[in-house]
């Protein structure tokens, strides 16, 4: 049976005068689907994850397996598996989740007794009905072979529906796209389902070691906090914003090295603080300990500056800027982290919005403008992961700056950053 006749299409019109497609891949479907380009139609479906329905109950109790949830549709008179390209995805409830996995896998893993149809986005403009037995499944099961595994590259990708465009929660989403445009997920997904259910549960777990709704809140609650990404380079980072203010600007590093080390000194003769139960003295720091104190935080220093050259080089930092907190490593994460939850179903979606706009506010307290969050954001991530190698933790980090800095639709040139 030839792709393009009754292999592929529709039962019904669907023609979808005024629609807006959510994004550029149901566009091209729908424009494939409107010519009767059944061949174009599966060559840019085969280059997506192709979503569908799996019970949780048995993915929690076997990540590996496999569960699709069949549905039912009155056009056909019995079963369909239906499936749906990312901006068709519906938004996330509780017990309704979704996996992923390419074109050709359907047709692979179909068994006698399964829908006779493997439905794309039913009940749209872009809809297609494909049959799921052989032969006929070999015939658009080919088209995933030839375009292979869909893995995302970085790239600017937007929700045009289903995703905030304007305000609070499209600014906080913003600052985690960083971590989204280099995935080549959509930066507006606030409904969001990213990788599949199982994979944002594997990912929470092995990176983070968040597998309950409770440690999630823990974690996300500490990614808010900004108490620090991590003390040290807070408190460097703090003595160059003081001398900065005092001094009116630029700070030589070698003072800025002294200073810190007088600081530490001082700090470790005992300080009398005022803390909420009295006056306090903080007990001394032996000397070789203060000593390797002071080595650690001027070695630091060296690399910060040393990554700030890099960034001055590469277009990231301006030229007599200097990074003044790497706060965004923590807010950016923090937003990124509301929808890792969602996705995991560890929060529901007005939890994960409340995140994401707290998110947004902290990155408007702390820094002035988009380049300077990125700086900020990438100098922690060097910090924490790249060890002055300047190898893909930089540079796929410094490639998304750019897309981000760069492009016309990109946030942080249609968003203002307070």
């Amino acid at each position: 049976m030839s792709v393009g006749s009754s292999s592929a299409g529709s039962p019904t019109d669907t023609s979808g005068g005024g629609w807006t497609a959510p994004s550029e891949v149901e566009q091209a479907l729908f424009e494939a689907r409107g010519r009767d380009d059944w061949g174009g139609y599966l060559g840019v479906l085969a280059r997506q994850r192709v979503y569908f329905e799996v019970r949780r109950e048995r993915v929690d109790a076997e990540p590996s397996g496999t569960s699709p949830v069949f549905g039912h549709d009155p056009r056909t008179g019995g079963l369909i598996w239906a499936v749906y390209t990312e901006g068709m995805l519906p938004p996330p409830e509780p017990h309704r989740v979704f996996d992923w996995n390419r074109l050709g896998w359907f047709a692979k893993v179909w068994a006698a007794g399964d829908p006779p149809y493997v439905v794309v986005n039913p009940g749209s403009p872009c809809e297609a009905f494909l049959p799921s037995a052989p032969p006929h499944s070999a015939a658009w099961a080919r088209y995933s072979e030839e375009a292979g595994f869909p893995e995302y590259r970085s790239g600017l990708r937007t929700l045009r529906v289903g995703g905030p465009l304007e305000g609070p929660v499209a600014h906080g989403l913003a600052c985690g796209a960083l971590l989204f445009v280099r995935s080549g997920l959509p930066w507006n997904a606030m409904a969001y389902h990213g990788r599949g259910y199982p994979t944002e549960r594997k990912t929470l777990k092995d990176w983070w070691g968040v597998g309950s709704a409770a440690e999630w809140q823990v974690q996300q609650r500490a990614l808010l906090a900004l108490d620090g990404a991590n003390p040290v380079w807070e408190f460097a980072l703090q003595v160059r914003r003081t001398i900065a203010r005092d001094f009116g600007g630029h700070v030589e590093t070698g003072y800025w090295r002294d200073a810190a080390a007088r600081v530490l000194r001082r700090r470790a003769e005992g300080e009398t603080v005022i803390t909420a139960d009295g006056v306090t003295t903080t007990p001394t720091v032996p000397e070789a300990e203060t000593e390797a104190r002071v080595k650690g935080v001027q070695h630091l220093i060296g690399r910060i500056t040393r990554y700030e050259a890099r960034f001055r080089a590469d277009g990231l930092l301006a030229e007599n800027r200097f990074v003044g907190s790497v706060d965004a490593w923590d807010i950016g994460r923090a937003s990124g982290m509301a929808r890792w939850g969602l996705g995991a179903r560890y929060c529901d979606l007005r939890q994960a919005e409340a995140a994401v706009v707290e998110a947004g506010l902290a990155a408007a307290r702390s820094y002035r403008s988009w380049q300077d969050f990125s700086a900020g954001y990438i100098l922690g991530r060097c910090l924490h992961f790249d060890d002055e190698e300047f190898g893909d933790w930089y540079t796929s980090a410094l490639e998304t700056h750019r897309i981000l800095m760069s492009e016309k639709e990109s946030p942080w040139r249609t968003l203002p950053f307070r």
